[in-house]
């Protein structure tokens, strides 16, 4: 019962206080409940970071988004007797399109939740990562004057280290890293991979392919995960997998919102006219993360050997009709691109414990 007192939460309890239950459990799950300690309904974290995306406030109550949720057809939650067995628990996912089932009494209290991810390993098929770790870190001289930007320490080891371990959690086999420039440093630090658990490839870029020329190197068919290697994040690579394959996306960009203060007030204007006047708002949006994740069917549209960019790839799928989807990061992210990023990050390090 230890788990699933860390995924209860209640219809009063703010979607924020869910982002945080989701994140403490790591089933990628919330059970709301209510007072007699019966299930009431489920969120997931696909769920949540749809409401994210749709503009919902994260302060709203659970209940406005669950009724949001049965508005559009989300019926009562799945679930099992207590003491199904595995071939009746897989055989309910499959058909309800689930991957997580709340096992109840006959009173309808949660007692168990069987997760497919623990039940089936790899059933997404292989999914192999690219960390692109070939620019110059001009913005982080003289740091980068004899080390490769994804080499410099945060905390007690390198940056892309953390990157290529926190990968091997999410279930990934394989990492393919882009290198161009020192990239003999990165090379000689990984080898093969043996001593980090993870076979691991360096593919060498002659000369710069951009952000996307370089996976035209990286052999084989299978989807790919794809990470630019200044980036420190706690981001659930395993859900991110899970948005993807779940929406039957051509492509998944992670993105994260960001702010800022105008600090004038500002006029909307109909012609001639002033329509309204909003003193000094706050304008928020979304930006690209860094983080992609890209099917078969899309890899097939990035030139070989040519220099390269993933707006590139996402404007042609789109053009072309492709599935090209957003997923919201809400978990701690940080581009190391500039000295005060490498200075916070090595900040936040040492107030984690070291830990993300």
């Amino acid at each position: 019962m230890q788990l699933i007192e860390k995924i209860c939460t209640t219809e009063q309890a703010s979607l924020r206080d869910v982002m945080a239950c989701i994140d403490r459990g790591a089933k990628g799950i919330a059970l709301v409940l209510n007072e007699q300690r019966q299930l009431v309904a489920t969120l997931t974290d696909g769920d949540l970071r749809r409401a994210v995306l749709a503009g919902l406030s994260l302060e709203l109550p659970v209940a406005n988004l669950l009724a949001s949720l049965r508005s559009h057809g989300r019926s009562h939650p799945v679930t099992l007797p207590q003491g199904s067995g595995k071939e009746a628990i897989l055989e309910e996912m499959k058909a309800r399109a689930v991957r997580q089932i709340p096992l109840v009494d006959d009173q309808a209290r949660v007692m168990e939740l069987a997760v497919l991810d623990d039940l089936v390993a790899g059933r997404h098929g292989p999914v192999h990562a690219v960390v692109m770790a070939g620019g110059f870190g001009t913005r982080l001289m003289p740091l980068t004057a004899s080390t490769p930007k994804p080499m410099l320490p945060v905390g007690e080891q390198p940056l892309i280290e953390r990157l290529v371990q926190q990968l091997k959690q999410a279930g990934i086999a394989r990492v393919n890293i882009s290198t161009h420039y020192k990239g003999d440093q990165i090379s000689a630090h990984f080898g093969k991979g043996e001593a980090f658990g993870i076979e691991v490839e360096c593919v060498s870029e002659q000369h710069p392919l951009g952000t996307a020329g370089a996976l035209s190197l990286v052999q084989g068919d299978d989807p790919l995960l794809v990470i630019n290697g200044d980036i420190l994040t706690s981001l659930d690579f395993r859900a991110f997998l899970d948005f993807h394959f779940e929406q039957a996306a051509a492509m998944t960009v992670a993105v994260r919102e960001y702010s800022f203060d105008v600090p004038y007030g500002v006029v909307e204007t109909d012609g001639l006219n002033v329509a309204a006047v909003t003193e000094k708002p706050t304008v928020k949006f979304f930006v690209n993360a860094g983080i992609y994740l890209i099917s078969p069917s899309a890899r097939g549209l990035i030139p070989s050997g040519q220099h390269f960019d993933m707006p590139q790839l996402i404007d042609i799928l789109v053009k072309a009709g492709g599935k090209v989807i957003s997923f919201p990061v809400w978990e701690y992210w940080l581009d190391i691109g500039r000295q005060e990023d490498y200075e916070r990050a090595q900040q936040d390090i040492r107030s984690m414990g070291g830990r993300r």
